[in-house]
């Protein structure tokens, strides 16, 4: 089992799991998860990494702050939690709402991230995503930023409905393990956890602006992996390619969006090699 801590960073107090040595590797997980998304992906990559998965701000156990949902405070935790533990360079894994802010971290601190992975999510308004957004955005985004309070209001007392639509949504019909299930509800349950929760979704303008503007002053040119599955599929390499020096897209078959807990060995198959790659280049 990974070593759980508590570490304060930009003016919040993080739950941090944390397994293994070596080169470091930062996960930060999407909604409805925590870090316990990434219980598979850290148990094979401790062997040879030390594996940082953090539940995000005002998820899982980290506080409950007022404030900061943007991808871009977002991405200043990350790299705060980093400093904290004395990481000087990471290769830095992000899925759903994990994306956009590893996304901003390897813009603004080239020189903090190896290697960049995300999967499963679109970078704000960037071009590319036109295709899957053709019918308009997923449902539940609307829900979430539409009235300050009102998806909250709804959902209270029925959270444990509400996030077992996600997972099974998420893994094709397949579910995920009691275990994790159980933790991802109970992480979601109660008025102050959706709330926040839902604050990373009414933070989406802010954080658009702030991926607009990175990428109108600089190119990624961390290496960098886009990987997908059902239903995001290639839209984020899409956004990715104009504006990325080195990137490998990839597709996983028969794959819902939580690609971590639904497809974890065809991630791994994945990984393996593209983190294999910071070493060989003596990054580590």
């Amino acid at each position: 089992m990974p070593e759980l801590r508590r570490i304060s960073v930009n003016g919040v107090e993080l739950n941090v799991a944390l397994a293994g040595s070596g080169p470091a590797v930062l996960l930060l997980h999407g909604f409805p998860h925590t870090w316990e998304l990434w219980t598979d992906a850290m148990a094979d990559l401790s062997d040879r990494y030390r594996v940082i998965a953090p539940d995000l701000r005002g998820f899982g156990a980290s506080s409950r702050a007022e404030s900061g949902y943007d991808a871009g405070t977002l991405a200043e935790d990350a790299a705060a939690l980093l400093g904290a533990l004395g990481v000087s360079s990471a290769a830095v894994v992000g899925i759903d709402a994990g994306a956009p802010p590893a996304f901003l971290l390897a813009m603004r601190r080239p020189g903090l991230v190896r290697r960049l992975v995300v999967m499963e999510s679109l970078l704000g308004r960037l071009p590319g995503a036109e295709e899957f957004l053709a019918g308009g955005p997923p449902w539940w985004f609307g829900f979430h930023s539409a009235a300050p309070g009102l998806a909250e209001t709804v959902l209270e007392g029925h959270e444990a409905e509400y996030v077992d639509w996600f997972l099974h949504a998420g893994t094709g019909g397949d579910g995920v393990r009691p275990a994790v299930r159980d933790a991802f509800v109970r992480a979601y349950t109660g008025r102050q956890a959706l709330t926040c929760a839902f604050s990373y979704y009414r933070a989406m303008p802010e954080s658009a602006a702030q991926i607009e503007d990175a990428v109108a002053a600089a190119r990624l040119t961390v290496p960098t992996m886009a990987l997908g599955a059902q239903p995001v599929g290639s839209a984020l390499e899409h956004q990715l390619r104009p504006v990325t020096d080195d990137l490998t897209g990839h597709l996983i078959e028969d794959c819902g969006h939580i690609i971590p807990l639904h497809r974890p060995d065809a991630l791994l198959a994945l990984l393996r090699p593209f983190l294999a790659g910071e070493d060989s280049a003596g990054s580590a």
